[in-house]
């Protein structure tokens, strides 16, 4: 009887993923560029759900990367290259916020966004491309107030849209902790929607003192003639 290796088959992306590594490692400026570039919006997302505010996730993908490119060397391939940085952004925002846990806990922390420049696409009226990013807005703003365990999963399998298998790999947990996670975040984000839109509701159809006021001067002004 032949023995069985016990040494199990590499996955697919490994040899791919140290390729790369070794690009990097040896000084590759141009692949370590396509890396950042092929990884930054994940990165970005998962950093921005982390920090809750967008220049100090810029701040902290940014050290991520440098730290990612001076110790790449030691990448062994046990997981996916995007896993791999994916939890070094994580090490550098759970770092960062570990240095500012007592002014976290004495007041949360508050984002003063600009809201981004609309680009509407041609076929789309302004005021709906503006509807859609006030839209964007409060679900980030709400996205912002889960707990960060539930807001991690959330952008990880809704935005990105990771399998639980990559999600539990990238969080190290397990996979019916991403699906538990998932379903209450989902729960909770709706929630949260709903008090907004019930309050919202009783705004509708502004009628101000202005617009009461004019409706009675116009209606006076016509009686008059």
């Amino acid at each position: 009887m032949n023995a069985v290796d016990p040494t199990p088959d590499p996955p697919r992306w490994a040899d791919d993923d140290l390729a790369v590594a070794s690009r990097v490692a040896s000084g590759d400026r141009a692949a370590f560029d396509q890396l950042m570039r092929r990884n930054n919006r994940r990165l970005y997302r998962l950093a921005r759900a982390t920090m809750r505010d967008a220049a100090e996730a810029e701040d902290a993908l940014q050290d991520a990367y440098l730290a990612a490119y001076r110790g790449i060397a030691g990448f062994r391939g046990e997981s996916t290259l995007a896993t791999w940085l994916s939890r070094m952004v994580l090490n550098e925002c759970f770092e960062r916020l570990r240095k500012s846990t007592r002014r976290q806990a004495l007041m949360p922390v508050a984002t003063n966004e600009p809201m981004e420049e609309i680009h509407a696409a041609d076929h789309e009226a302004p005021e709906k491309a503006l509807a859609r990013a006030e839209m964007r807005l409060l679900i980030e703003r709400k996205l912002d107030e889960l707990p960060e365990e539930f807001r991690l999963v959330f952008v990880l399998r809704s935005v990105e849209e990771l399998s639980v298998e990559e999600t539990a790999d990238v969080l190290r947990i397990e996979p019916a902790t991403v699906r538990s996670r998932h379903f209450r975040a989902r729960s909770l984000l709706r929630e949260s929607l709903a008090r907004e839109i019930d309050v919202a509701e009783r705004d509708l159809f502004d009628f101000g003192g202005a617009r009461c006021s004019g409706i009675v001067a116009g209606v006076n002004a016509r009686l008059d003639k």
